[in-house]
């Protein structure tokens, strides 16, 4: 059955907006299977308790895409293959870590290694020295002074007890807040000085990892970058074949990196044991890999693209459960939804499970522009040094054979909180379908559509060319206070009934979105 459903809740006066049709027949169909024979619990065991963590490049990661592409196949899903993306680096995984203070008081300390930096090569002991450097200068003063010495970086921290609980969910008024816009201020200062930043930070942490590694120093510790027994760790050393991976680096929970700053100050000797089994898994610079799928259209519009997708690539320490197992399990249930149900697309809706979206959108990024757009290469040597997603667009935009096929992309990748509505990205034209579309799903939790614009994940990689990309809106649940990129980042801090409904809306999204008569609008493209 079709029903039509006014968007925006007919509130624009002197405004007529065309009639939305919606198929409740099919959005029944999609509830059913979602809701009363999910496997969407069974996809998130799998990727993260049979595989764990995804690190790009790593073993674990490619066992993700073989079988990620293995369930597509299963289900009869086409055009099923794994996508490469040029030169991203080496491979790295670790099996161990342990830090132990020796001496006269033995004492176990919880730290993991950072990624990308090397082990330690057996068990190493040395005195512990403070070090801190924020800048070139500050090298000077270490000089002949590290041999044999394991390094804390840093300052200590003043713990801040918290003032809100550590799992939310929206209600009404958080919900409202969201509707509010807010007018951007111009950026151009701000960036240019976010970029000189980012650029000096660069140029700092490659100049730290070889004067380390020429000093001798047999390990260093950082604190966590957050409180509560939490590591939170991400990358450290390089990835890049040729350059510094520097000394073996762990992150330290703060209750116990605090303590050795306040000894070292009161000029107690403090000797560590360290021991960090962790490799390369390549000797140069590899490609990283994309895992993609489809359900093929048909008639006249089967060469138009409706896209779905997640990153499946996560940090190491973890099982990657909420960053963004859970994206990647509600993606992949939405298409075996579909499948199940015999939807007959009009548009082809494509599946992207992307990887080294950790280490900025690069498998996205990469795989929008070859397939639907970019910017002309930089010239200048600054930007080129940038990561392609922080670049400022050079030149005027050069579209693909396929620029002209694309409707939409929706990303999920906020956790496993339950989906409340979607960001429009200041897309105006798009809110009344997003209306229409959430309304059979009002009934659990899904009811707003916000102007607003949301950032730091792979649906920017293709707004940033103009195309319809689109994320959803979650509760947080604990997302940002425990297991973000954080070791507490495993299944147990999923919520099976939240995938449900989000797979079940993701599947009536892309569904409706392949069948509409007309792609979906696009704002207007911001020029360079």
């Amino acid at each position: 059955m079709l029903v039509a459903c006014m968007g925006l809740g007919g509130l624009l006066p002197g405004v007529t907006l065309a009639q939305e049709p919606v198929d409740l027949d099919m959005v029944s169909r999609i509830r059913q299977e979602a809701f009363h024979r999910s496997q969407v619990m069974d996809h998130l065991s799998h990727l993260t308790e049979n595989i764990g963590p995804r690190l790009t490049n790593s073993p674990s990661m490619a066992k993700a895409n073989d079988w990620a592409g293995s369930k597509f196949r299963e289900w009869g899903l086409a055009n099923v293959h794994n996508d490469a993306f040029a030169d991203f680096g080496r491979g790295w995984e670790f099996t161990h870590a342990s830090v132990e203070m020796i001496g006269d008081r033995v004492l176990p300390l919880h730290a993991l290694p950072k990624a990308w930096t090397p082990g330690t090569d057996g068990t190493v002991e040395g005195e512990l020295v403070r070090v801190n450097i924020k800048k070139m200068a500050d090298l000077e003063q270490y000089k002949g002074k590290l041999g044999g010495k394991i390094l804390l970086l840093g300052d200590a921290r003043e713990y801040k007890r918290g003032t809100e609980a550590d799992s939310h969910r929206h209600d009404a008024t958080s919900l409202e807040g969201l509707q509010e816009f807010t007018v951007p201020r111009t950026a151009n200062a701000d960036r240019a000085k976010r970029l000189k930043e980012f650029k000096e930070r660069q140029e700092l942490g490659r100049a730290i990892n070889e004067f380390f590694v020429a000093e001798g120093a047999l390990a260093a510790i950082s604190i966590s970058g957050w409180d509560n027994g939490i590591i939170r760790v991400a990358g450290g050393g390089s990835r890049k074949a040729g350059e510094s991976a520097g000394i073996p680096e762990l992150a330290m929970i703060a209750e116990h990196f605090n303590p050795l700053v306040r000894s070292l100050e009161a000029k107690e000797t403090i000797k560590l044991r360290v021991r960090v089994d962790a490799r390369f898994t390549d000797e140069a610079d590899q490609p990283g890999y994309n895992t993609l799928a489809e359900i093929p259209g048909s008639g006249s519009k089967a060469g138009e693209i409706v896209m779905l997708g997640a990153h499946m690539d996560s940090w190491h320490t973890g099982t990657g459960a909420a960053d963004n197992g859970a994206g990647v399990a509600v993606m992949m249930e939405a298409m075996r939804i579909l499948k199940a149900v015999g939807a007959k697309p009009r548009r082809t809706i494509r599946v992207a499970l992307w990887s080294g979206e950790e280490q900025g959108l690069i498998g996205s990024q990469d795989y929008v522009s070859r397939t639907f757009a970019r910017y002309p290469e930089p010239t200048d040597p600054a930007q080129k040094a940038l990561p392609a997603s922080l670049r400022e667009p050079t030149g005027a935009l050069q579209k693909m054979r396929d620029y002209d096929r694309f409707s939409a992309y929706f990303n999920m990748d906020n956790g496993s909180g339950r989906f409340r509505g979607i960001y429009a990205q200041e897309n105006m034209a798009a809110m009344p379908i997003f209306e229409a579309w959430l309304k059979p799903f009002h009934d659990v939790g899904a009811t707003t559509v916000v102007t607003r614009n949301t950032g730091s994940t792979d649906h920017i990689s293709f707004d940033r060319v103009g195309l319809p990309g689109f994320q959803f809106i979650q509760d947080r649940l604990d997302y940002f206070s425990n297991v973000h990129h954080s070791h507490l980042d495993t299944w147990d801090h999923a919520e099976p009934e939240d995938l449900k409904q989000a797979a079940a809306i993701v599947a009536s999204f892309v569904y409706h979105a392949a069948m509409r008569e007309e792609k979906l609008p696009r704002k207007p493209l911001a020029t360079p």
